[in-house]
């Protein structure tokens, strides 16, 4: 088998990359709604969360239009390395499981598997990222009293880092690995297998690639499963990321991912893992579909700069 050039193993990276953060930039303040409508029932308790679009208006109006584009360059930073790391990990870990199974399409079984491990793998990468998005978007909830005032993402990393030392960008983890391997089987697994279905239902012969409807359809249906799997720890994960210790005793409001789970449920009940839900899933379709479509384009683009066809 001839040896790959450098360009051919890094298409997966920079054309998944590329469009994971062009996607982001686009579903960016559904993004900035969701987390705010996760927050709510921490900072307001027994309150009812507003939906997402009450509160991107209630921004426009008290900020400006800029005010929903808030954290835009740490979601920037955050699909430039997780991103990139999940879709291009997913990429080469299925072409080699299809070496490995004499060049033959692999299960879904497989692809699940090649899901959650490049899922887990991104996240541990991206995670200080994922916590800078979520203090900037986040900042603005506090009391002005408590308020950090970030400048952009390096300002929120670096000083997250010297005033709660490294460790504080890594709050979070656990449930941002399961997460991360929910989402990707989510939407990559549970995309390859929707296509096959919808395919079906609309009777696309798919020979030369599944036609346009079928990749929305399937879009469509992996946003919905993405969203579903892993909204409850997407929650917890942003509670998690998000909590400052007490000004009075200096202990963190959560314990750890059990008990951060444990006191939604108390508080909340079981709907409170799916608050924003709306707006989560809002977020999750659109990136999807945006993913999904966009990567075809510029795949084909980046072989052809390179004279890779």
């Amino acid at each position: 088998m001839p040896e790959k050039s450098f360009a051919k193993i890094a298409e997966p990276f920079v054309c998944g990359g590329s469009a994971a953060t062009f996607a982001s930039c686009v579903i960016h303040p559904m993004d900035l709604a969701k987390v705010r409508m996760q927050l709510f029932g921490q900072l307001n308790p027994g309150k009812k969360p507003p939906g997402f679009s009450t509160i991107l208006t209630n921004m426009v109006k008290s900020d400006g239009i800029m005010s929903v584009y808030q954290g835009v360059d740490a979601a920037i930073g955050r699909q430039l390395v997780y991103g990139t790391a999940r879709i291009g990990l997913h990429r080469a870990f299925s072409d080699k499981l299809k070496e490995m199974n004499d060049g033959k399409p692999i299960n879904f079984g497989m692809k699940t598997i090649s899901g959650m491990a490049s899922g887990s793998i991104a996240v541990c990468i991206g995670t200080p990222f994922d916590i800078a998005l979520v203090r900037l978007q986040s900042d603005s909830m506090a009391p002005v009293a408590e308020r950090k005032n970030y400048g952009n993402v390096f300002n929120a990393l670096t000083r997250t880092a010297k005033e709660e030392g490294v460790g504080a960008l890594y709050k979070g983890l656990a449930p941002n690995i399961l997460r991360g391997m929910a989402m990707n089987v989510g939407m990559l697994a549970c995309y390859d297998q929707a296509k096959e279905t919808v395919g079906k239902l609309l009777g696309d012969p798919m020979t030369d690639g599944p036609a346009l409807t079928t990749q929305i359809g399937a879009s469509c249906v992996a946003g919905f499963t993405a969203a579903l799997f892993s909204m409850p720890f997407d929650l917890i994960k942003s509670r998690l990321m998000a909590q400052k210790p007490d000004p009075t005793t200096g202990k963190m409001q959560y314990g750890g991912v059990a008990d951060c789970a444990m006191q939604v449920m108390k508080k909340e009940g079981p709907i409170g893992f799916f608050g924003g839900f709306s707006a989560y899933y809002g977020r999750c379709a659109p990136h999807a579909m945006i993913i999904l479509l966009s990567i075809e384009s510029i795949t084909k683009g980046y072989r052809n700069v390179l004279g890779l066809n």
